[in-house]
């Protein structure tokens, strides 16, 4: 009888830390490290976006500039 008693109340406890306990961290960390995927992916994505801007506003080499003489 106190051999039942102790094996229903270990597997109790086993059921109480896998569910209450081990899964719902295994969940979370899982939400967060797709969090994380996700912010980082959208990072890259606005650095793309804003590379060609970049290269739009730069200045056209000198060789590009044509000079003018004033007319008076």
């Amino acid at each position: 009888m106190i051999e039942w008693i102790f094996t229903v109340l270990v597997l109790y406890l086993l059921y109480k830390l896998i569910f209450d306990f081990i899964l719902p961290v295994s969940r979370a960390s899982a939400q967060m490290r797709n969090k994380m995927n996700e912010m980082s992916n959208r990072q890259q994505d606005n650095t793309n976006q804003q590379q060609p801007d970049r290269e739009a506003k730069a200045r056209p080499p000198k060789e590009d500039y044509i000079d003018f003489e004033e007319i008076k």
